[in-house]
């Protein structure tokens, strides 16, 4: 295949096909040097500049930014114009990359030693999960990757090196970004320093002030569920759905749910495994489900069988992504979804207050450490099978009553979607007419719609001229 110049976005970048024949590139009209190499299994991005000396060219230096999918595009830009700016200044990125061997001992470790050795021997030992390794990663590679030659003991010389740099990731990136780096810093330093008392003792991330934190509370309350219910309803896509109803109904975190394999639900023991969670495989855990749970999981595996064929025979949230599974949740908070993601988590924990169900419980069904030493003692999977289930009932009745329950008028959408069969609404959506749907929703919504129809005429062996919207089937039957 051709090399390609289009700007490298997201959209751009997963769209780019793999080639079973030779790598091609794919390059940034944006950022000049900057590329994607795609082959037959893999997207990499790279950049490429002249390495100059005594304003001669000396040679041209291909370097490595990351795996398409390790980070953003956006964040992949902004680490290829860090790698840009030292090939500017006739630093070749690749050749410190390839010395970052461990220090011989009585050698003070640079970061990138110290950030290796913290990876391999303290993150992957204790099982950290990937989401974390890469927001350490990003943190270090990407925000101090002009301090990944220097030794620590300059920082923990220079703490005003540190403090300046958190004000200026601040104004750069943000606050909560700042302090996220200043805290994997800190980390690497401590860690560092077990193995290399030259290092002083006194960690340099005591010069930062730190930016304010405060948690967001976006919680619903009782009276909020039926408004945000209807929103919910007239979201098109099923999977999309019931994936933010059971974000609900069961507290877990987003990031978490939409990957969970589907050999991780055990419907026959009324549980879904989540293998890898915030915390990595040591904070796996099950999460009980309720009879709203079940019926939802139901609906989604009849009718993503049919949208997804192919996904849904690995993951519970399928879609078309590179992943094969939902790996975008976010919704338009003014004109689709109010709240979604980690809102629905804090509703969780606030209903499940008002369902009058324990701290402990909470703690138990949200996956949460207990503080102190009594509650360890507790042995999660023997209250599983019937405590546990009983107190997700509660907070479901109360979510699902507070939509649907006496005395309540929920539109005939809402109520089609929780109070009819999977049956009846995959019914629904396969008698859809794709004209219907393009003048309604466009060309992409129709072409969903047709290839639904697809899957239901080669499992019942339809004749495929069926496919055809009704304006091109009667083309062909004048043609004819």
């Amino acid at each position: 295949m051709a090399n390609l110049s289009l700007p490298l976005t997201d959209k751009n970048v997963a769209a780019l096909p793999f080639t079973p024949g030779a790598q091609y590139k794919a390059r940034d009209t944006e950022l000049k040097g900057f590329f994607i190499v795609v082959g037959s299994r893999s997207k990499s991005f790279f950049v490429q500049g002249d390495l100059r000396a005594g304003g001669q060219r000396v040679r041209s230096v291909r370097v490595k930014v990351c795996e398409v999918g390790d980070l953003s595009t956006r964040d992949a830009r902004n680490k290829a114009k860090a790698l840009l700016g030292s090939i500017a200044n006739g630093v070749d990125p690749g050749e410190k990359m390839r010395m970052g061997a461990q220090p011989k001992i009585g050698e003070v470790p640079t970061l990138r030693q110290a950030w290796d050795r913290y990876k391999e021997s303290h993150l992957a030992r204790k099982k950290r999960s990937d989401k974390t390794i890469k927001n350490y990663a990003d943190h270090v590679e990407r925000l101090f990757i002009d301090w990944l030659e220097t030794p620590l003991s300059e920082l923990g010389a220079e703490p005003r090196l540190v403090a300046d740099r958190h004000e200026a990731i601040t104004k750069a990136n943000g606050p909560a970004i700042a302090n996220g780096a200043m805290r994997s810093l800190r980390a690497i330093y401590n860690h560092a320093r077990k193995t290399c008392r030259q290092l002083p003792a006194e960690n340099p991330i005591f010069a930062v002030d730190w930016n304010p934190e405060t948690r967001r509370d976006t919680g619903m309350g009782v009276r909020d569920l039926p408004g945000w219910f209807e929103q919910l309803a007239a979201i098109q896509n099923p999977v999309r759905r019931e994936f933010h109803l059971l974000t609900l109904l069961s507290g877990c975190r987003p990031e978490a749910l939409k990957s969970a394999p589907l050999t991780d639900l055990k419907l026959s023991e009324r549980i879904l495994h989540i293998g890898a969670p915030k915390g990595g495989e040591a904070k796996a855990f099950d999460i009980p489900l309720s009879r709203a749970m079940s019926e939802s999981i139901f609906r989604l595996l009849r009718l993503a069988a049919v949208i997804y064929p192919d996904a849904s025979k690995t993951w519970l949230f399928p879609s078309d992504a590179p992943s094969g599974h939902l790996e975008e949740h976010k919704e338009d908070r003014v004109k689709v979804l109010s709240h979604w993601g980690n809102d629905l988590r804090q509703t969780y924990r606030t209903l499940g207050q008002v369902a009058e169900v324990s701290d402990v419980d909470m703690h138990l069904l949200m996956n949460h450490s207990f503080p102190g030493v009594n509650a360890g003692y507790i042995t999660r999977s023997k209250l599983m099978v019937d405590h546990l289930r009983q107190q997700q009932e509660k907070v479901s009745q109360l979510i699902i009553g507070a939509v649907v329950g006496r005395g309540r008028r929920p539109s005939a959408l809402l109520s089609r979607w929780l109070n009819s069969t999977s049956r009846a609404q995959l019914a629904d959506l396969l008698s859809q007419d794709p004209d219907v749907i393009r003048a309604k929703a466009g060309p992409r919504s129709a072409l969903r719609k047709l290839e639904v129809q697809a899957a239901r005429c080669e499992v019942q062996s339809l004749d495929p001229g069926m496919l055809d919207a009704p304006s091109r089937r009667l083309t062909t039957i004048r043609a004819a």
